[in-house]
């Protein structure tokens, strides 16, 4: 948006915003903070508000409740995804009462205690990933550490058979851009292919674990009950799908990304180096500067208003959970600064908030603190090379698909 520009408008396609849309969302913030876009969306960037829109229990999550205005369009769309999608059952896009039953069954196999177990096995991953880079004085801390982490990690858990990363890690970056509106409209044929294929190769590791039961949570996901209720075999597969995807993908972002703000602020990385105590407490403040999760959305089941303004019922809103985390009503002037030792850092909306707060939270924030905290102090001399950086392009869950280091 240029200085010249009277009525602002969002748009993640400008020159530098993959690189940094934190000034966007001050002029989205100070001049137009309740945004209907060019897309027919709507886009919420102050944090009260967002906090706000979170938190509402009347708000849906799920995709048929929009009105579309356009059927054309919408037929148009229908067509390019060769029909209409199978309505996905994963705690991500379902409303209460089936949401809390979902959340409540899943919910069994993520207690803090199955958790602080994994400790162990994410330092030896960990570990292993810095033992490589250490041998190779460098290397790509996305593809090294960030992306296997996440991965091995919720692979062990769930107790999956060995399959292919290169083929999972590409269906998953496919699927991922439904999360995306402003990616999706263009996408939805090969979102489809990846869609089918992820679910079928699911379906094919949920026989085999029928037959092959064992102490992991793909089977403690097969077997959870509560007063003779129990997940579908839909529901079951579209769990799964989502611990894989949103969970994985987001984690990767938070790992990278973090990584290398920390090294382009050298005083705050010397903070957390030589204070283990952060150990526990700077994975917050590292969640609410590089929000991997940039967006959250929902669906209005009634108007509703935000900054005087009037959102009609069955729209598409989206929570600026980056922009909510960089609000200086919320964080003051030092909102766009890196402070591991920030009060309240805790209070960021990276997870969400609300009925739909991230249920795979205390397990990202493990992993990250861990990858992170050892990376510091393993490599104190760690030296990025900017010229290979590289964006993932992606406006929601954005994040670095590459960064190389030396060591």
């Amino acid at each position: 948006m240029s200085a010249e520009t009277t009525t602002p408008f969002f748009n993640p396609l400008d020159e530098g915003y993959m690189e940094n849309p934190y000034p966007h969302f001050g002029e989205m913030r100070d001049h137009d903070p309740a945004h209907l876009s060019l897309i027919d969306l709507w886009v919420l960037f102050k944090h009260d508000d967002v906090f706000r829109l979170l938190r509402d229990p009347s708000m849906s999550v799920m995709d048929d409740k929009i009105e579309i205005r356009d059927e054309a369009r919408r037929a148009e769309m229908i067509e390019a995804a060769g029909g209409e999608f199978e309505r996905d059952t994963s705690m991500l896009n379902t409303d209460p009462p089936d949401h809390t039953r979902l959340r409540r069954l899943v919910s069994k196999a993520f207690t803090p205690a199955a958790i602080q177990a994994l400790r162990p096995r994410i330092q030896e991953l960990v570990d292993g990933a810095l033992d490589t880079m250490a041998a190779n004085s460098g290397g790509d801390v996305v593809k090294e550490l960030a992306f296997p982490l996440p991965f091995d990690v919720i692979s062990e858990m769930l107790g999956m058979p060995e399959s292919d990363k290169d083929q999972i890690a590409k269906w998953s970056g496919t699927i991922v851009k439904s999360l995306d509106p402003m990616l999706a409209i263009d996408a939805f044929a090969e979102i489809r292919a990846a869609s089918d294929a992820m679910n079928a190769h699911i379906d094919g590791v949920i026989a085999w674990k029928r037959a092959n039961p064992a102490d992991d949570l793909l089977t403690a996901l097969i077997q959870a009950e509560e007063d003779g209720d129990r997940l579908t075999s839909i529901e079951l597969r579209d769990q799964v799908a989502l611990l894989f995807i949103a969970g994985h993908e987001t984690t990767v972002n938070l790992i990278g990304t973090g990584i290398y703000e920390l090294l382009r602020n050298p005083d705050e990385a010397a903070l957390w180096r030589d204070d283990p105590k952060l150990d526990v407490t700077a994975v917050d403040e590292m969640l609410r500067f590089v929000s991997p999760v940039q967006f959250s959305r929902r669906i209005t089941l009634d108007e509703i208003e935000f900054q005087g303004k009037i959102i009609p019922k069955g729209m598409f809103v989206l929570a600026g959970l980056a922009s909510s985390n960089h609000d200086p009503a919320k964080w003051g002037p030092t909102a766009d600064d890196l402070d591991l030792r920030r009060e309240g850092a805790g209070q960021h909306l990276s997870f969400g908030s609300g009925a739909h707060y991230c249920l795979g939270a205390s397990l990202a924030k493990l992993e990250a603190s861990i990858a992170m905290g050892s990376f510091l102090r393993r490599f104190p001399d760690a030296i990025v090379d900017e010229a290979g950086v590289a964006w993932n392009g992606r406006v929601n869950l954005r994040g670095l698909e590459r960064l190389p280091i030396s060591v």
